[in-house]
């Protein structure tokens, strides 16, 4: 994975990050030395959310097998919500 720098960003614009990101599909961007964004291109991305939602879904799987949910209405539940906090 490539990194670009701030200044690089700055001085280049988007076509540097255009090269990394159409190179190996993604670039991270480092700011005063330290990695602090990725920029995918889109289609990773989706695959990335897609990964995070099925992830959801079988955690929440899990916990429904396990026994660990509760059943109400929508008004228990805010009361519930308002009381635990």
């Amino acid at each position: 994975m490539q990194s670009i720098t701030a200044n690089e960003l700055k001085t280049k614009g988007i076509g540097v990050i255009e090269s990394s990101v159409s190179e190996t599909g993604e670039a991270i961007i480092s700011v005063r030395g330290k990695n602090r964004y990725v920029v995918l291109d889109i289609e990773e991305y989706e695959k990335y959310r897609e990964y995070e939602l099925e992830v959801a879904l079988q955690q929440t799987k899990a916990d429904i097998a396990a026994g660990h949910y509760q059943a109400e209405s929508v008004e228990q539940h805010m009361k519930r919500m308002d009381d635990d906090s």
